[in-house]
């Protein structure tokens, strides 16, 4: 009987085990989860950053950054299936629409898994913490060459 338990409890343990760490398919009906009207607060501010159900083989988001009733920033971001697999991208731009990024120039973030809870891109992760909240995970790089891992709480 305690060998019956024992294999139970084992099989339990690892069914849960292999739930958590289920790797998903590189597609946007996977990500669905991010669409959305998200507001939270960075920087010293409020964010917002909508994001587009999938449709046209890609997801958009606006993103702005207000600071003291001001716009700080503005981001255009497109997640879009490119040769099986995802790739975010995203311009900034000043609050008069200015760009930072060279014309033909994107930042990349090629992504690297999916899981029922998290979409992992090299630089950003987004994590499901329900269907109203998510964190948002950034790393941004400092001018002394570091990486900072900013994190961007998000309700609907």
């Amino acid at each position: 009987m305690k060998k019956l338990v024992i294999i139970y409890l084992f099989l339990i343990s690892t069914t849960l085990i292999a739930q958590k760490t289920q790797t998903l398919g590189s597609k946007l009906e996977n990500i669905s989860w991010i669409s959305g009207n998200w507001k939270g607060e960075a920087f010293g501010g409020i964010t917002e950053e909508n994001w587009s159900e999938p449709s046209g083989d890609s997801m958009m988001a606006t993103f702005k950054l207000i600071d003291k009733g001001r716009v700080v920033f503005y981001e255009i971001e497109i997640i879009r299936e490119i040769n099986n697999t995802l790739i975010l991208q995203l311009k900034h731009f000043n609050n008069d629409l200015k760009g930072w990024e060279a014309k033909d120039e994107t930042i990349d973030f090629p992504l690297k898994k999916i899981t029922p809870t998290k979409v992992i891109f090299e630089g950003m992760t987004f994590e499901k913490i329900n269907s109203n909240e998510m964190n948002v995970y950034v790393d941004i790089h400092q001018k002394d060459g570091s990486i900072k891992t900013v994190k961007f709480n998000y309700t609907k």
